[in-house]
């Protein structure tokens, strides 16, 4: 079958608030804090449901998000054993005869860093977020990726580089942002380790315009 493997990322320990976050809007298995993850996504969307059906029948892994979009369909996957992951992987590709390769590689599209928020903006911040809430006077950073899911690897480097807040992420849909609340220079950590692992991520091309950062 002809498959776009847009995203394909393996996650080896989740942190605390990002298996949390995982949690919160997950419509599957929650993920738990320690457990490795796989986060694959694929075009056309409706093919998500072969990639869930190898995976669940050749592994012990267990799925928290599956969403078919009009053009997307990703899937989270999890388990406490690294090795059920990695061969959760290793079984799709297999039976879709593509390589880790053929993914896109991540590219950052954008990121902000916001200094001394005030009480507004971060009330409106919280309003959207899912995670933990921005205190007025805290640093905002945002970052964009494409494709959108490569923001849940972003966040969980981040949470490992540094004490941060995760506001929220989003990894479906035509980008992914990353939402992250904290003391300035514990984000410019943060922000470091997201945009480094997401260099360090292989992949087809993926061209686009220099990313814009503020």
């Amino acid at each position: 079958m002809s498959i776009d493997l847009r995203c394909f990322t393996y996650i080896d320990i989740l942190q605390p608030q990002t298996a949390g976050f995982l949690a919160t809007i997950s419509q599957g298995y929650h993920p738990l804090e320690s457990q490795a993850s796989l986060f694959i996504e694929v075009a056309p969307g409706m093919d998500v449901n072969v990639v869930t059906d190898i995976a669940l029948k050749r592994t012990s892994c267990t799925p928290g998000i599956q969403i078919v979009e009009r053009r997307y369909g990703c899937l989270e996957l999890h388990h406490y054993d690294q090795g059920q992951v990695r061969a959760a992987g290793e079984e799709i590709l297999a039976a879709l005869d593509i390589k880790m390769t053929d993914r896109l590689k991540p590219r950052v599209v954008s990121g902000q860093t916001i200094t001394g928020t005030t009480g507004y903006h971060a009330q409106i911040t919280n309003r959207m977020r899912h995670g933990n809430f921005l205190n007025e006077g805290e640093t905002l950073y945002v970052l964009e990726t494409h494709p959108a899911g490569y923001a849940l690897i972003a966040t969980n480097e981040a949470e490992k580089a540094a004490d941060i807040e995760v506001l929220e992420f989003r990894a479906v849909g035509a980008f992914g942002r990353v939402y992250l609340g904290g003391g300035e220079e514990d984000l410019k950590e943060a922000a470091k380790a997201a945009i480094s692992v997401l260099d360090s991520i292989d992949g087809r091309d993926n061209p686009g315009p220099a990313p814009v950062f503020y």
